[in-house]
């Protein structure tokens, strides 16, 4: 029997990569949920009957396709249908309110609107008056699968968008990032030339699907190259663990919050983790601690920085220079372009300094979701603007000082949290910290340091104000320091800031 003809697909379209995987190692294991395998030929199967039905659904090019749902197979089996499709995924974050996801189905309008089964039966009131009940995720692939049959399925460009991501911003009015077929490949391949997956390899997938971790940061890369990803529904610490041990788990990707709990774990420092080559970690400053405790079990960490508007990946940090270059985020990216621009003069920094950050290479976004005041006010002149302030040492390294609205003035002079932050977390017992600025009479503004401590362990706030004060300039030493047992965080395990500063408020000046 001749091979089947494939339609000629750039190698940067995504459904093209599952389909060359079928091929050539069809019976290699894909996928595993809590109940589900997949081998590539499945995962490429379904995925294309489901893309058909679609298509007979009238889910055409373009047109988007939530869903709301916990980490499941279903949406990778949903990813890569619209991908073949010419659809749009956009997976919500299941841990919003109903009030929440209103004004993000509003502003996608999508034709095709499923959940989990879970999901679906907490979504009511005005949320299903405006779009009514979502279909269940696991009966509507079923369904898709046997109606599409015969269906032709579209050539899909490279540039035509494939995931969008939502995000807010100062104004909280819901903004969504849009992320395109190249932008997936470039992201994927440049983080393979820095931390690389064989066919060999199994992932551990923990990071939210309604977060770009939990696409662009090891899963895609996982499936361009032929490795196994095991799939978690959710985050737990003892499970990680076990999961390492019991499947022999090759590498895996978090935030600094999982790798923290993972190492709190009372059978942290006995578990197997022979097997573990390396750890990917973004989404917040690492905390020296936390990271010289995941060094003491051999285990190296590739440190990095990115934003979902630059899909994500900017800096990184290998394992061999975190040491030498402590409290960088390393150099960029294969394929990333970065630039500093003084946030005064808008001129370009040159050699080492300090300004705002600006990224372009094929990764970064086209724009916003029908925004185009938004998407005019980040992409300039061929550069994404982040938002975020960064210093550049003699050597080449980078280091995020903060954001550009987070940062403050005390006495006339800058302040910008990170900096902070990272000298409150090298003080021992010290696991977090965060940093905000509050109204001062006398300096305009001061800083009030919310520290996060060990399980067990006390903080001598003195000592700590004494370590601050010979690591930073006076007018940087937070005013008020306040140990508390967890830091507030978001939904992917980012600290919530705006929680703070209307705590620090509250409690009035230092």
């Amino acid at each position: 029997m001749s091979e089947p003809v494939r339609p000629p697909l750039a190698p940067t379209v995504v459904g093209r990569w599952v389909a060359e995987r079928a091929r050539l190692a069809p019976g290699a294991l894909a996928l595993v949920g809590a109940e589900q395998r997949y081998t590539y030929r499945e995962l490429d199967e379904l995925s294309s009957a489901v893309a058909r039905g679609l298509v007979a659904r009238g889910v055409g090019p373009g047109d988007r396709v939530a869903v709301v749902s916990e980490n499941r197979p279903e949406v990778v089996l949903l990813l890569f249908a619209c991908a073949k499709a010419g659809a749009i995924l956009f997976p919500m974050n299941w841990r919003l309110t109903n009030a929440e996801l209103a004004p993000q189905l509003d502003l996608m309008s999508p034709r095709l609107w499923v959940a989990s089964e879970a999901q679906r039966a907490r979504v009511d009131g005005s949320l299903t008056d405006r779009w009514g009940h979502p279909e269940r995720l696991e009966w509507v692939l079923s369904e898709l699968a046997v109606a599409g049959e015969g269906r032709a399925l579209p050539e899909v460009a490279e540039d035509a968008g494939l995931l969008v991501i939502a995000t807010s911003g100062t104004t909280g009015r819901p903004k969504g990032v849009l992320l395109t077929h190249a932008n997936f490949f470039w992201t994927n391949l440049s983080l393979d030339f820095v931390a690389p997956i064989t066919d060999s390899d199994v992932v551990l997938q923990v990071l939210p699907q309604f977060h770009i971790g939990g696409w662009n940061v090891q899963p895609m890369q996982a499936w361009l190259k032929g490795a196994t990803v095991l799939l978690e529904s959710s985050f737990d610490a003892g499970r990680v663990l076990d999961l390492i041990e019991r499947e022999r788990v090759t590498t895996m990707a978090g935030v600094p919050t999982t790798l923290l709990m993972v190492g709190e774990h009372p059978r942290f420092a006995t578990a197997d983790l022979s097997s573990l080559r390396h750890v990917v970690v973004g989404g917040a400053a690492m905390p020296a601690t936390v990271a010289a405790r995941w060094s003491e079990r051999g285990v190296a960490l590739h440190q990095g920085y990115g934003l979902t508007e630059a899909g994500p990946n900017v800096f990184c940090l290998d394992a061999r220079d975190a040491a030498a270059h402590p409290c960088t985020v390393g150099h960029p990216y294969p394929f990333v372009d970065v630039a500093l621009v003084d946030p005064i003069t808008g001129s370009m920094v040159e050699g080492p300094g300090e300004g705002e950050l600006l990224v372009r290479g094929p990764g970064v976004f086209p724009g916003y979701w029908h925004d185009e005041a938004a998407t005019a006010s980040v992409l300039v002149d061929g550069w994404l603007r982040t938002g975020d302030i960064a210093s550049r040492d003699a050597d080449g390294y980078y280091s995020i000082a903060g954001r550009v609205k987070e940062m403050f003035v005390s006495g006339g002079e800058n302040v910008y949290p990170v900096e902070v932050e990272n000298v409150l977390t090298s003080f021992p017992g010290v696991v977090c910290a965060a940093v905000v600025g509050v109204d001062h009479s006398r300096w305009g503004e001061t800083g009030v340091a919310y520290v996060e401590v060990a399980p067990g362990d006390a903080i001598d706030l003195d000592a700590l104000e004494a370590h601050c004060r010979v690591r930073l300039a006076g007018y940087k030493v937070p005013t008020r320091l306040v140990v508390v047992d967890e830091l507030p965080r978001n939904a992917v395990g980012k600290i919530d800031k705006a929680r703070l500063r209307a705590l620090a408020a509250a409690v009035g000046q230092p």
